[in-house]
């Protein structure tokens, strides 16, 4: 490609004013390229490829407080039939920028420079609504197979890099256009390289939605004209200039747009990040390092040597010893390497293999530390206080600034301490953002053991602006829509865990408002559904609900008496409910049975617990009806509250052998489901199961060892190790030796003891 540079005139659509500059979208190179070349064109119009409807937002790009990366975010703000667009029909796309995209450098460069800056592609109305499936592709019969002339039209760098000898399109695009400096404009070479794809394709395979987008920019090229602009710049993709430079006839563009069908849409800017910029985040035009060509675009002059002392920066702070020699050393690799493989500057590659044999001395996490803080170097852009916004995004930003909590790309860990006034307002805004499906805090779970502390995850992402949008339909604050959605959710609600879910979120996110009517539904459902099942799925939400109305000063009185009322329907209903379950129902019960001892034991309410003991203690009055797992698990549940004083005898019982040894293993699982400590701490327990395993037939114990396995693997090694050691010492006889009142040697002992009555508080004799 370098060899054409000198080789062919600007492309000129009229000579002397229009000049199509094709470019590459997110590239350095080419954003400074291009700067270059507008400053030598000095344009009075700049068309720019994008949706026209910025046109009148475009000016924004000029106030300081634009900070890329920033996207326009076009939106349809009602779905098909008018009402607020929900996910399932949503209509929405970005065009983002970075400082380094050439296309944003137009823009800036044309609103400095007075020219009258414009969108050309096809407009986003159009593009919103898909493609009519009526009107497909027709491939040309004579011309290239498809396949071929497809893949050129996809990726025509591919197929150029492929013929200068390289295997990697951007490496290829580096060396030629991004890591050139000097010499003559690339514009000139694009043209004529992209002249020559698109005459290898030929009309075989014409993408429709491609030619009505090529149309609609011509149409505003000869717009431009009309109205005078003298020195009209057409900014692009350079697949297109072929496209805008050929002589299509004005009436054969107005008969390819004519009758497209079109969308009501809305427009406005938005931050980006350079996260969704990279091409790993599934953003077609993406580049797969935007840290890298940030730093390229930023600093032209001896960017090698400035990266890789801002890499040792980081390794330092990172407690890494880094040296002024290794950065040196990592430099002449980099250089060496990229003058082994006839590169005209060392690239990300070269880089980054510098790196990892110099500063990191081979080891691979600190060059995935580079990779994430630098090589992507994720950022958040921002956007002026006066950009286009819905009121609920402008009261969510009120919030923001008010409980200081800025947005940002990275993650960030956040703990609250809900008895600061400050943490439990943050806690409300992050719960009531959560109702909107608006996940920038994900709760994650907490270091401390006390309802009062939240630990939240929390990260920015773009596509969030457009659940805000969405979200608008619901109310024009935070609270205000949160409440409106919660409302809509209980009226929606099937099921009656569905509306504990939402009264447990209500009452974090402290929508006093809707709480009645929440109740309301709450107390409806719950008096009608007679399913023991969805009762005791149930109650474990709304416990903790009553918890977090403790912890936040939140009324909880209505939800009480529910709480009240499900218990007591609980207890009484349980034990004809677990009768003759099978192995599959029973397996679910038991989960039930364990959410909600835990649930009651978290309520602490004396009257509950006991009542909720009892009707344990009629279920395993009753053996004869009941699953071996739930058998054992309640004996297990009644033993750790003291109210068992047979339990090796009902043990003995269940693992005799009179019983079948699936149902006997069934018990054994339920009874130590809660964890191994009991084995260890109880020997006669454990001493019943050794014997019972060590007495089973050959098949049966092949049968009952994947349940064992299950039961026994679930504990912690500690856990498993002292069971293991315990049924050693008792299978051999041996042990520890018990020392004997004898072994004592009083006057040595007596210090210990001295000391051990003074921390007790008691005196010495």
């Amino acid at each position: 490609m370098a060899g054409l540079l000198p080789r062919l005139p600007g492309g000129v659509l009229t000579a002397g004013r229009v000049e199509v500059f094709g470019i590459r979208h997110h590239g350095p190179g080419s954003a400074r390229a291009l700067r270059g070349a507008l400053e030598e064109f000095e344009p009075d119009a700049v068309l720019i490829e994008g949706p026209p409807e910025a046109d009148g937002i475009v000016e924004l790009a000029g106030d300081p407080g634009m900070v890329p990366p920033v996207a326009l975010l076009a939106y349809s703000p009602a779905g098909p039939s008018g009402a607020p667009a929900g996910k399932g029909d949503r209509k929405a796309a970005f065009w983002p920028f970075a400082e380094f995209s050439p296309e944003w450098q137009a823009i800036r460069y044309g609103l400095a420079a007075g020219a009258a800056v414009r969108f050309c592609d096809l407009p986003a109305a159009h593009q919103l609504v898909p493609p009519d499936a009526d009107e497909p592709d027709e491939p040309d019969e004579a011309a290239e197979p498809a396949e071929t002339a497809e893949d050129v039209r996809l990726d025509p760098l591919g197929t150029l890099a492929k013929a200068a000898g390289y295997d990697d399109a951007e490496r290829w695009w580096d060396d030629v256009v991004e890591h050139r400096h000097e010499g003559p404009s690339p514009f000139p070479a694009i043209a004529e390289a992209m002249a020559e794809l698109r005459e290898r394709v030929g009309p075989s395979r014409v993408d429709r939605r491609e030619e009505q987008r090529e149309a609609h920019m011509r149409r505003t090229v000869r717009r431009a004209l009309k109205e005078g602009f003298e020195r009209v710049a057409v900014v692009c993709g350079a697949w297109h200039v072929p496209a805008l430079l050929a002589k299509v006839p004005a009436a054969h563009d107005d008969r390819t747009l004519r009758g497209l069908p079109k969308t009501k849409i809305a427009m406005t800017w938005v931050p980006w990040t350079h996260g969704r910029l990279a091409g790993r985040s599934g953003y077609g035009a993406g580049v797969r390092a935007p840290g890298w060509y940030h730093h390229l675009f930023a600093v032209p002059d001896r960017p090698v040597e400035r990266w890789l002392a801002g890499a040792a920066r980081l390794l330092r702070e990172e407690d890494l010893h880094v040296s002024s020699a290794h950065v040196i050393e990592a430099v002449r690799l980099a250089e060496t390497l990229a003058a082994l493989r006839g590169r005209p500057l060392a690239g990300l590659d070269e880089v980054t293999e510098a790196t990892r044999a110099v500063l990191c001395e081979g080891a691979e996490l600190p060059v995935e530390l580079i990779r994430e803080r630098m090589v992507v170097g994720e950022r958040l852009g921002s956007v002026p206080d006066r950009t286009p916004m819905v009121p609920l995004q402008r009261d969510l930003q009120a919030e923001q600034r008010r409980l200081r909590l800025k947005p940002s790309a990275l993650d960030k860990e956040q703990d609250l301490d809900l008895r600061k006034p400050t943490d439990l307002e943050r806690s409300r805004l992050l719960h009531r953002l959560r109702l909107l499906d608006v996940d920038w805090g994900v709760p994650a779970e907490s270091r401390s053991k006390g309802t009062f502390r939240e630990t939240w995850t929390l990260a920015w992402r773009p596509e969030f602006d457009v659940e805000l949008i969405e979200a608008s339909a619901w109310g024009t604050t935070v609270r205000d829509a949160t409440t409106a959605r919660a409302e809509a959710m209980a009226a929606g609600a099937t099921a009656l865990p569905d509306l504990t879910s939402v009264a447990e979120r209500c009452l974090l996110a402290d929508l006093g408002d809707a709480l009645p009517t929440v109740m309301r539904a709450l107390a409806d459902r719950a008096a009608l559904d007679t399913d023991v099942a969805h009762l005791m799925a149930a109650l474990p939400a709304l416990v903790r609900a009553l918890r977090y109305g403790d912890v936040r000063g939140t009324a909880t009185g209505p939800l009480r008496t529910v709480v009240d009322g499900l218990v007591v329907r609980i207890c009484v209903g349980l034990p004809p409910a677990v009768s003759g379950l099978d192995d599959d129902a029973a397996r679910d019960f038991l989960g039930h049975i364990d959410s909600v001892h835990g649930a009651l034991a978290l309520l602490a309410d004396d009257a509950h617990l006991e009542r909720w003991r009892a009707a344990l203690k009629i279920l395993i009055a009753r053996p004869e009806t009941l699953h071996g797992l739930l058998e054992g698990r309640v004996t297990r549940l009644l033993l750790d509250a003291g109210r068992l004083d047979d339990v090796p005898a009902r043990m003995a019982r269940a693992v005799s052998v009179g019983a079948a040894p699936a149902r006997a293993a069934a018990w054994v699982e339920g009874f130590l489901s809660g964890g191994g400590l009991v084995l260890v701490h109880d020997e006669e327990l454990l001493r019943l199961v050794d014997g019972w395993i060590a007495g089973l037939p050959d098949d049966a114990f092949t049968d009952v060892l994947p349940l064992l396995r299950r039961t026994f693997g679930a504990y912690a090694a500690a856990e498993r190790r002292a069971i293991g050691e315990r049924v050693r010492r008792a299978g051999t006889g041996s042990g520890p030796p018990r020392p004997s009142a004898g072994d004592v040697d009083e006057k040595r002992a007596a210090p210990a003891v001295a000391t051990a009555l003074r921390v007790l508080g008691w005196e010495a004799p």
